[in-house]
């Protein structure tokens, strides 16, 4: 699978934001493995921690 690089500005990774989060996120609704965004590791856990909380308020499936 070729790397995708996502170029986002930092403030807007935010759990009202799923259409944003929904690039980080596979058909099948897994999240993309950093080797495939091409986003540095502090990043990843924070696009991670907020898709996990838009699901849990709802606004991701």
């Amino acid at each position: 699978m070729p790397r995708r690089r996502i170029d986002i500005a930092i403030e807007a990774i935010d759990y009202k934001n799923p259409d944003l989060l929904k690039k980080f996120v596979s058909e099948s609704g897994k999240i993309l493995p950093r080797r495939v965004t091409g986003m540095p590791a502090h990043l990843h856990r924070r696009i991670t921690r907020e898709i996990k909380r838009s699901r849990s308020v709802l606004l991701m499936k």
